[in-house]
């Protein structure tokens, strides 16, 4: 891991998940990103006659302040004697976020964005979803979502939801790489369907085969039966392991294939009170 991008708006949630970015930056030997938005030039009408030399103004004096104010929590991020040796960079961009922190990512080679992120529930999460589920969908690079509430960043056990088949592959491989950094225990949850592995031990084999491949040690796994609200089911395990870190692979499903079927991961981000590691299946696929 080279790089890791954090979007900012300036609020205590995002504050604390450039804490986290830190800590994770420091323990990788990565840089850090930080990127600050002007989502209100997104909603001006393009249209240049219709744009006034104010409003033009006001958006350059909104750049100006952003840059500003992200230079400073630069250097508060440097004074820490923790991240002593960090390099930090700044950015500024106008557009809707989830596009600009997408556009920003594959530009800038972009190894793993880290946003804080409230969730979303009921009418909100039907219409809108979170902010952080729209830059799941689209990030081309993980996406780790930091719950307001999260404090620090210590993996002891990590669940690693999973359907055991090839695409999850590469969910295999990034847990692994962590693994070498923070050397915490996995529990491998397989959600059993009538069309997946029986329970009399072909997921555990499987599970195994797929963690000798990837390097992933110190694993277990954890078979659940069918059940129709499988993100309800995923932060029960969660909590009945007391486990620090979900890590997810995502298909990135849009349109109307997302309408119908919706995704797992997006919903357990949404309802999560601690930190999950969105992986896309086309990131470090076969």
């Amino acid at each position: 891991m080279k790089k890791i991008l954090v979007p900012v708006d300036f609020s205590p949630n995002s504050k604390n998940a450039l804490r986290i970015a830190a800590a994770i930056a420091n323990t990788n030997k990565a840089s850090l990103e930080l990127l600050h938005t002007n989502v209100a030039a997104a909603y001006a009408i393009p249209l240049s006659e219709f744009v006034s030399a104010s409003d033009y103004a006001e958006d350059q004096e909104y750049d100006e302040t952003a840059a500003g104010m992200l230079e400073r929590l630069k250097q508060e991020v440097l004074n820490d004697p923790a991240n002593a040796g960090l390099t930090v960079e700044t950015r500024v961009v106008e557009g809707f976020l989830f596009s600009c922190i997408r556009n920003v990512a594959e530009e800038d080679s972009v190894d793993l964005v880290v946003m804080g992120t409230k969730g979303a529930s009921g009418v909100s999460e039907f219409l809108v979803g979170s902010n952080t589920e729209k830059v799941i969908r689209m990030a081309p690079c993980p996406v780790l979502a930091v719950p307001e509430s999260t404090q620090d960043f210590k993996l002891k056990t990590v669940l690693l939801p999973s359907t055991l088949k090839d695409d999850q592959n590469g969910i295999f491989r990034l847990v692994a790489e962590w693994q070498k950094l923070f050397g915490f225990n996995v529990k491998v949850l397989y959600l059993n369907n009538p069309s997946g592995f029986p329970t009399d031990g072909s997921a555990e084999a499987r599970k195994n085969r797929m963690a000798e491949a990837a390097g992933l040690v110190k694993t277990e796994v954890i078979v659940s039966m069918g059940s129709f609200f499988e993100d309800s089911t995923i932060l029960s395990v969660a909590d009945q392991y007391d486990v620090d870190l979900i890590a997810m692979a995502t298909h990135q499903r849009h349109g109307l294939s997302h309408m119908l079927f919706g995704s797992i991961t997006e919903d357990t981000v949404n309802h999560s009170d601690i930190p999950v590691l969105a992986v896309p299946v086309t990131w470090m696929k076969n």
